[in-house]
């Protein structure tokens, strides 16, 4: 008998285990078996064995016959006592009542001389396993397989299991009979993402070796196919150089496999890694920012001063521009890493404002005789670029803990029967607060999430929601002023007008009376739209729905999937137009508001929330 799913299929006579998990969790738990068809229907429980009557849970059945003589600790015919049978079936009550009677926690039985505590891991019975645990279960007991508590949690992908246990102090490097550590058991056996992801988390030795083969973690991951394993591994660090006991390196095992896909990311961890250790790249890693700015302010000088030249081929002047393109697409992919080149945009914003400041004071400045519009525009400027660097600079509301905390918290959660998805976040491995989520881009969950914008490159949240959107107006003044000062260069310097000439002469003509103004018209133009678009939602997701962006998409999207109507006005975070105005600035709008005072980077539910705000309003 093969452990609990064995023990299940060879004694359809009972079920191995109704499931009953408090919160279920559809990511973690989605390898569990499915309940076998229809039980057969037991007419009278007086009658049953105790074998069936603890498979089944009838616990006074079970009592009886306890009480009339029967051994708890007696193996049935097949080597499994009444232990292994209530801990796969999830049985709580009966397994503290056979305890109580003098059954052997640790115990072993059937095939795999496996303990109950093995046979819960199996079925994935977070609460049979916290129980037994408590009752004195040795989890680091090697079963039949060689297998101890964490690595069968790890080969059944029970990733509660798998946190609760390290977090209750099992070394996440401890090997199986072979040597192995969970870590090279997820990398072989796992295909997937999950639990090797999970395990990184938690800091394992990258670079041990097993017993037998002397393979790593990522020799066992290219061994098996596990593409995604290797990607992981290859991000955290693994070092490409062991060799195993045939003096294999890893790329050897790669080419041996003949998956392209894996040669290919191993040799371009290779290439990345001497690049690393060229003194000169080494250098150039460290200003990666300032190149990338440097790079896009030159660049967008460039085609400002391509469309400029004197020549009236526009054919050359596209030839010239692709030639640019190419250029820069060229100087990125060279000097800028993966990990920065998602400020390209930030660079591109930037580098444009810069332009338009320039612009605006040497070619439009002289045709402006207003001294007050000139002030407008220098504070404009200045406002959006001490915005910009506040947006970019304040902590947007990052989870933080120390891994103690972390450790704890997943022994609270998991308890209290609510280790899953919804209140745990298994990237960070921390207790999620109200309306956060876990960025991508960041790695990192951020409280009161709004977005992660595209144009600051950082997280937008509790922390620089306000900045963000102070950038965002004060981004939307400057371009329209420039789009102002473009119509004022053009009525002084280009002979043409829109009312004798046309609409396409006088494009045209303005195009040609000054290439450079009409490039940074046309970026201006751009800048001008998306602002003030994106300003106008986000102010009306604050002021009359009480919503950040991404739990506004959230509904939308429920509302197109549910067949029930979905009001993004009737949430427990619209407290009113003027109210959510006042919450959000914290403002007190002249006394009029009080604004409740809320840290969500601490707020777990919702109870708690309205209590807050009742204190706030009282």
């Amino acid at each position: 008998m093969a452990g609990g799913a064995a023990a299940c299929k060879n004694h359809c006579h009972g079920p191995h285990r109704p499931h009953t998990h408090t919160c279920h969790n559809a990511h973690w738990e989605k390898d569990l078996p499915v309940t076998p068809g229809p039980h057969p229907v037991v007419e009278d429980p007086s009658t049953c064995d105790i074998v069936k009557a603890t498979q089944y849970g009838f616990i006074e059945r079970c009592k009886e016959l306890v009480e009339a003589g029967y051994d708890v600790r007696q193996p049935d015919k097949e080597n499994v006592t009444l232990l292994h049978w209530a801990a796969i079936n999830n049985r709580q009550e009966l397994v503290n009542y056979y305890i109580s009677k003098g059954a052997v926690v640790d115990q072993l039985g059937g095939d795999l001389n496996s303990t109950p505590l093995h046979w819960a891991i199996r079925q994935g019975h977070l609460p049979m396993v916290m129980l037994l645990l408590k009752c004195g279960a040795d989890p680091s007991l090697i079963d039949g397989e060689g297998y101890s508590s964490l690595h069968l949690a790890v080969v059944f992908q029970r990733l509660p299991i798998v946190g609760y246990l390290i977090s209750k102090g099992q070394n996440i490097d401890t090997t199986d009979l072979n040597g192995q550590t969970p870590l090279m058991l997820a990398a072989q056996k796992a295909l997937g993402s999950e639990p090797t992801k999970f395990l990184l988390k938690f800091n394992p030795s990258l670079n041990a070796v097993d017993n037998v083969q002397k393979n790593t973690a990522l020799h066992w991951a290219i061994a098996s196919g596990n593409t995604i394993a290797v990607d992981l591994l290859l991000e955290a660090g693994a070092s490409l150089d062991i060799k195993n006991a045939k003096g294999e390196a890893p790329l050897d095992l790669a080419y041996q496999s003949l998956n392209r896909l894996m040669i290919y990311m191993i040799t371009d961890e290779e290439r990345m890694r001497s690049r690393r250790n060229n003194k000169l790249l080494k250098i150039l890693e460290k200003y990666e920012l300032f190149l990338l700015l440097a790079s896009s302010l030159a660049w967008m000088w460039a085609i400002g001063y391509v469309m400029n030249l004197s020549s009236d081929s526009w054919l050359m002047k596209g030839v010239l521009l692709l030639f640019l393109l190419f250029g820069m697409a060229l100087f990125v992919r060279q000097f800028v890493g993966l990990k920065n080149l998602r400020y390209l945009p930030t660079a591109f914003l930037l580098s444009s404002v810069f332009w338009m400041s320039v612009t605006w004071f040497f070619w439009f400045l002289p045709n402006v005789s207003n001294t007050v519009l000139d002030v407008i525009v220098m504070f404009s400027v200045v406002g959006l670029f001490y915005y910009f660097y506040k947006t970019w600079r304040t902590d947007p509301g990052y989870i933080k803990t120390s891994e103690e905390e972390r450790k704890e918290n997943i022994v609270a959660l998991a308890e209290a029967g609510c280790l899953d998805f919804r209140t745990f976040c298994t990237s960070c491995l921390v207790r999620k607060p109200l309306r956060s989520v876990h960025c991508l881009a960041c790695d990192s969950c951020v409280a009161r999430y709004d977005q992660h914008s595209l144009w600051i490159g950082r997280c937008i949240g509790i922390g620089n929601h306000r900045y963000y959107l102070l950038f965002l107006f004060f981004l939307s003044i400057t371009s329209v002023w420039l789009l102002y000062g473009t119509l004022l260069y053009w009525s002084n310097h280009c002979a043409t007008s829109y009312q004798q000439d046309g609409a396409w002469t006088y494009f045209t003509q303005i195009t040609y009376c000054s290439p450079w103004v009409s490039y940074i018209f046309a970026v201006a133009c751009f800048h001008t739209v998306w602002a003030t678009l994106w300003l106008t939602v986000q102010l009306y997701q604050i002021a009359f729905l009480g919503l950040t962006s991404h739990e506004r998409m959230n509904l939308l999207i429920q509302r197109k999937s549910s067949k029930h109507s979905v009001s993004l006005r009737r949430t427990p975070y619209n407290l009113g137009c003027f109210q959510n105005i006042a919450d959000f600035f914290q403002c007190t709008c002249f006394g009029m508001f009080k604004p409740n005072a809320v840290d969500w980077t601490k707020q777990y539910n919702l109870l708690h929330l309205a209590k807050e705000k009742n204190v706030h309003s009282v």
